[in-house]
């Protein structure tokens, strides 16, 4: 029987290859990974752990498996962004509008975890309502990054808005858990905690029981720490859901034998845009290092141009803010959630909204609103979406040659917990890279290659057509393999 220790740090496929051979059960697991997450409770990672119901689904996993009903996620343990409804258990968003919102139903992606046997360890904080890419605007708090500058003991900023999930995976306190991605929000924090984040196309998993940022860009995606895991993971929580009208209905592939395929043929290209103004020469520097790992495992290196790139990020902050302002006009103080005064209607809302949304959350409903008005709708939202089609334009015309792109996934290491935050420009630059892909609506990934001269993790992105996952998975596991990446964070859950 392996014990505690020896069970912290394993990947998903090996806590199942594990279980199968009877070294474990799901119990163990659970009860592992509950002690591990109070190892690293300074990390702020979950906004509600759940061990009492991690252990019930646990038993319940183990007695499955005695009758040979074994799912594809049986017995795992993860943790899941406060974003994704959970029945019964609280999901606020880590917003105080939402403090203490217990769902009456269970958002689809997470449906298909419970179906597949995962086991749910608790909800992981993130930015409110998920805007931000530092995960400082939690009302629970800022998530740290597990990383730390060699000498230097200052906490670094996770990224953001899955920063939480990012961080516990990275901790070794789960072997995975799921995020969001809208701008970037689970490829840059995968980055900045240097583990996989994965964003599958638009309308491959469910949005249906997310709390909605912006309905045309939110996607559920993995964040784990290796490519494997992450297409166990999708495998399991993509799928048509008829209850959510922007769900395509397309056959989801095995992506796990995606993995073993040959890079022989294959057409990396490698675009011109990507090379922005104060880069720092070590991210230039692994990039190409990046290109030529691919080249030498067999692929074919194409330089293209996506020349619309450069207006990805103002049209992202605008359509976004525009789409937020929508969703959470909700959150009036009269449904659910935090209610402050009894008054009259509009002294209601106006406390409750201004005392339950953050800075970060007002900042865009306000810019989203503005967007929309009468006078600037034509000026701002309706060109933004015509630079979102001519984005789109750019990489289909650029997948006319080439099977995948590759590029940086952030363009600097993790910041200083708290750096930017009187800067909003500053902040948002971090979705520079991972922006356009969102924009089009396309798969992407980011795979941990290298560390900074700093020595804190620095991620490369790949991204693909439209639906084509499969391939994306077989070049990050080649790029995964030549990277080599082994390093760990200061602060772990287990044995370091």
């Amino acid at each position: 029987m392996a014990g505690s220790d020896d069970m912290i740090g394993l990947s998903i496929a090996e806590m199942r290859d594990g279980m199968v051979l009877g070294e474990f059960t799901a119990l163990d697991l659970a009860e592992a990974h509950i002690s591990a997450a109070k190892n690293v409770e300074e990390l702020c990672g979950y906004v509600t752990e759940t061990p009492d119901q991690a252990e019930e689904m646990a038993v319940a996993s183990d007695a499955r498996r005695a009758k040979n009903e074994v799912g594809a996620l049986e017995g795992v343990p993860l943790a899941i962004k406060d974003i994704f409804c959970t029945k019964n258990v609280p999901t606020t968003a880590a917003s105080q509008i939402l403090n203490g919102f217990r769902p009456t139903y269970e958002s689809s992606v997470t449906a298909n975890l419970w179906h597949a046997g995962a086991v749910m360890t608790g909800k992981a904080n993130m930015d409110e309502f998920a805007m931000g890419s530092s995960n400082m605007t939690s009302y629970f708090g800022p998530v740290q990054n597990p990383w730390r500058r060699e000498g230097d003991e200052q906490a670094v900023a996770p990224g953001g808005s899955s920063g939480g999930s990012a961080a516990l995976v990275a901790a070794r306190a789960v072997p995975g858990a799921i995020g969001t991605d809208t701008g970037g929000s689970i490829r840059q924090p995968a980055a900045f905690c240097g583990v996989v984040g994965m964003k599958p196309t638009y309308g491959r998993c469910s949005r249906w029981g997310i709390i909605a940022f912006a309905s045309s860009l939110d996607q559920a995606g993995p964040i784990t720490r290796t490519v494997r895991d992450s297409a166990i993971m999708l495998s399991v929580m993509a799928g048509h859901d008829p209850k959510d009208s922007t769900s395509v209905d397309v056959t989801v592939p095995e992506y796990e034998a995606a993995l073993i395929g040959s890079m022989r043929g294959l057409k990396v290209g490698i675009p011109s845009e990507y090379r922005v103004d104060g880069m720092p020469g070590e991210i230039e520097k692994l990039w190409a290092e990046g290109a030529d790992w691919l080249f030498r495992s067999g692929a074919e290196l194409v330089d293209i141009s996506l020349p619309y790139t450069k207006y990805a990020l103002p049209a992202y902050y605008i359509i976004a803010p525009a789409e937020a302002s929508s969703n959470l006009a909700r959150y009036d103080g009269v449904k659910y959630g935090l209610r402050l005064s009894n008054d009259d209607l509009e002294t209601q809302y106006a406390k409750t909204r201004g005392t339950g949304f953050g800075v970060e959350v007002k900042r865009r409903i306000m810019i989203g609103t503005y967007v929309l008005s009468a006078g600037y709708y034509d000026a701002y939202y309706l060109r933004a979406q015509r630079v979102r089609r001519l984005i789109a334009r750019d990489f289909e015309q650029a997948f006319e040659k080439v099977d995948v792109i590759l590029t940086p996934t952030a363009p600097h290491e993790a910041f200083t917990l708290g750096d930017k935050m009187d800067d909003p420009v500053a902040m948002y630059l971090n979705d520079v890279f991972t922006v356009p892909a969102s924009l089009a609506g396309l798969p992407a990934i980011s795979v941990p290659s290298g560390l900074s001269t700093n020595g804190l993790p620095l991620g490369l992105q790949l991204i693909a057509p439209a639906f084509g996952e499969s391939t994306l998975f077989r070049a990050a596991s080649s790029l995964e393999s030549c990277a080599g990446f082994v390093s760990r964070p200061m602060i772990v859950a287990g044995p370091n």
